[in-house]
């Protein structure tokens, strides 16, 4: 904890973790109250409470939203979260609910894979989509006449990190609302509405809840009547996570402290291993003193992800790598306690090399996974 005489002190990254969201404590009761199954609730009269229908509102939602909400934005109350059936589902949220016909969205052109086909559905909708790489703040070049800038950083899977703060300052003066995907970062790397932002957008999938068993997204705000489109959109589309996966969630948040701590010091071990190699294997992570991103991403980001990208020759080279593997699993997707890696150029959607290698390292020992991935590498070269 920290803070100065007469004022209250502000609790650490664990401490928020483990009691974010927890109802005021009622004797005999659970300190975490269990999913609530309804579709509907006793209503009365006019319906004037705040649970009327399980499409709009449910209390285990409630106790994820404000857990979700205190640590993207600590110590402020005028944000506002609402949690998603996955990542996808959030992302939408923002975009459809903000853009009209006629409207021009930046999107990174080196985002998340599935982009191509949002593109397609925008365009559709008579949504002009311009693009640009994250790195080196490219999007700022064409964003004049935007009504909303969509930043990734990092991006997924290259790494690469963009100034957020200028850019929201680029784009506010031009009349653009911004919205940052925080997946790989998440709120005890990256808060980026405290950097300026509109929105704060992730996957719940990923390392927020850690254990490759819940589909979530959640969409935080500051805005009231930006915050009230998106709501509004999750109640036409009907896009809601169950109640058990949003209790499952919100149990996972009491240990994100403690795995982001040892994925990521795991993580930049890895990469260090991997920069060490006789091999250049262009590797990519944030938190290398002499990675392309690190000094941007040094000013606005408190801890630097537990994703690692490194690239082999060939197609052949990475599957062989991959199958000489122990310790980690060949899976898609990030941030699970358990390693996993994956030949991203496999999905098609990527602009990567044959060879690139997205890791995602989980809460292993440090020395068995390097050593497991060295030792994988040394394998497949022969």
């Amino acid at each position: 904890m920290s803070g100065t005489q007469g004022q209250a002190p502000v609790p650490g990254d664990g401490t928020r973790a483990v009691r974010a969201g927890l109802p005021e404590p009622v004797k005999y009761e659970p300190t975490l109250p269990g999913p609530v199954f309804a579709a509907h609730y006793h209503l009365p009269g006019e319906p004037t409470g705040a649970y009327t229908y399980g499409r709009d509102e449910n209390p285990t939602w409630t106790h994820l939203e404000r857990a979700i909400g205190s640590l993207e934005a600590p110590g402020e109350d005028d944000v506002e979260t609402l949690v998603f059936a996955s990542g996808m589902a959030a992302i939408s949220s923002v975009l459809f609910s903000q853009l009209r016909a006629g409207d021009a969205v930046v999107l990174p052109s080196d985002g998340y894979q599935v982009f191509p086909l949002v593109r397609e559905q925008l365009e559709a909708y008579g949504i002009e989509v311009r693009t640009a790489p994250t790195g080196g703040d490219a999007q700022l070049g064409v964003l004049d006449g935007a009504r909303l800038l969509w930043i990734e950083t990092p991006s997924n899977p290259g790494l690469d990190v963009c100034d957020i703060r200028r850019l929201v300052e680029e784009a506010h003066a031009r009349g653009a609302l911004v919205a940052v995907d925080n997946t790989l970062a998440t709120p005890l790397g990256q808060r980026p509405l405290e950097l300026g932002a509109d929105f704060s957008v992730a996957s719940g999938t990923k390392q927020l809840t850690g254990h490759g068993d819940v589909l979530l997204g959640y969409v935080t705000g500051r805005d009231p009547e930006a915050m009230a489109a998106v709501r509004r959109w999750r109640k036409i589309v009907g896009a809601i996570p169950g109640p058990m996966e949003a209790w499952l969630a919100h149990r996972s948040l009491a240990t994100l402290q403690l795995r982001v701590e040892r994925q990521n010091a795991t993580a930049l071990a890895v990469a260090e291993a991997l920069r060490d190699c006789p091999e250049d294997l262009a590797v990519r992570y944030p938190g290398l003193p002499k990675d392309p991103s690190h000094a941007v991403a040094a000013r606005q980001m408190r801890r630097f992800g537990c994703v690692v990208s490194f690239t082999l020759p060939s197609r052949t080279r990475a599957e062989r790598f991959l199958e000489a593997l122990r310790l980690v699993d060949d899976a898609t997707s990030f941030g699970g306690v358990r390693s996993t890696a994956e030949r991203r150029g496999r999905w098609g959607g990527d602009d990567v090399p044959e060879g690139f290698i997205r890791m995602s390292v989980g809460a292993e020992d440090p020395e068995d996974l390097v050593t497991d991935v060295l030792r994988a590498l040394e394998e497949s070269a022969r």
